[in-house]
């Protein structure tokens, strides 16, 4: 029996990994897109994207997934339920130990398995995140136009967040743990100097109130004069608490790349573990990683902007490139798209 080899495997079935699908799929890369454990990614669960290029009257995150994933398909592009545990990309090919069990063997992968945000544990966060529950101000900060809302996070992410929807809400309060803010000097002085935003310091959220029908209606705050008081709650130490009519909750607590599976790979990842790109011998940006035959695309690279529109942009980036990778390679050693036996897999 011999074991398939991949032209090309796609990490991730969000807009990164679907842009790259499309791309890939045109060029006759047969791509294989891995779904992963959340398919579709972190748009899902955006309710409605007005600022997507082509769609004048908004669409469903969900829906515009569907639609990137029926056109990959109709290049075609094949779709397989599974995440990447472990990964050996020492030599070629590349071999990708799944969670379902299986191997997969590829000449190239593009890493496309996103960011997850931080969520802070808060009541009813489930059932009302996309239903005034957010974990992005440029996305969803124009449905709240006219709104009392929550910022949750001290750090630069958070200024940045409070700051752009001061331009649609009434008001915006900074929810923070403690006195002092992790954010920069200047993000910092240009929240506290804003005349919309506000700060509760010492307080966290315990609770949204709302359905998914209405909307956030309300939050519970618990806060405490030294700080962390969900902790002190918890260990019975007394805490304060409040109702406050709030239309819209925004967390900005941070995001964790999906890129466990790379430890000890050789692709360099920043501390937060984002992966390192390099650029060409002009200097200009690839999504080629530092090792050869893996790309990566989207969020999973991109701490700063975290845009469907980025990230679409960078898969098709990184469906160019891995393109170029295979035809140099195939030039250089005569490989070619069809299946060939991994030595080690070979049986009588």
């Amino acid at each position: 029996m011999t074991q398939d080899i991949h032209d090309l495997v796609i990490a991730g079935s969000g807009i990164a990994g679907l842009s790259a699908a499309v791309y890939a799929a045109r060029a006759d890369l047969d791509p294989l897109i891995l779904e992963g454990d959340e398919p579709g990614g972190q748009l899902t669960l955006t309710t409605d994207v007005e600022n997507y290029l082509g769609f004048p009257d908004g669409v469903g995150g969900m829906e515009l997934v569907q639609r990137g994933k029926e056109q990959a398909e109709q290049f075609g592009a094949q779709f397989e339920h599974g995440r990447i545990e472990d990964a050996d990309l020492d030599g070629q090919p590349l071999e990708l130990s799944l969670s379902t069990g299986d191997t997969l063997y590829t000449r190239s992968l593009i890493v496309a398995t996103g960011a997850s945000a931080r969520w802070v544990g808060a009541e009813n966060e489930d059932e009302l995140m996309g239903a005034g529950l957010s974990t992005c101000a440029t996305c969803d900060g124009a449905f709240h136009r006219g709104d009392d809302v929550l910022v949750v996070g001290g750090g630069d992410s958070a200024m940045e967040e409070a700051l752009f929807l001061a331009k649609f809400a009434d008001s915006v309060t900074i929810v923070h743990r403690r006195e002092e803010l992790r954010a920069s000097e200047i993000m910092a002085d240009r929240a506290r100097e804003h005349a919309d935003v506000q700060f509760r310091w010492n307080t966290e959220l315990e609770a949204i109130h709302g359905s998914q029908a209405d909307g956030v209606t309300g939050a519970t705050l618990v806060s405490h004069p030294d700080g962390y008081p969900r902790k002190k709650a918890e260990s019975g130490v007394d805490v304060e608490r409040e109702t406050v009519d709030v239309g819209g909750v925004f967390y900005a607590v941070g995001h964790t790349p999906n890129t466990q599976f790379l430890e000890g790979t050789g692709v360099e990842r920043d501390e937060d573990g984002y992966i390192f790109t390099e650029t060409d011998d002009a200097g200009r940006p690839t999504a080629q990683t530092a090792v050869d035959g893996v790309f990566a695309a989207g969020d999973v690279a991109d701490p700063r902007y975290r845009q469907a529109i980025t990230s679409a942009g960078t898969g098709s980036m990184a469906a160019l490139d891995a393109e170029e990778f295979l035809e140099t390679r195939q030039n250089s050693d005569g490989s070619s798209a069809t299946a060939h036996p991994r030595p080690e897999q070979t049986a009588p």
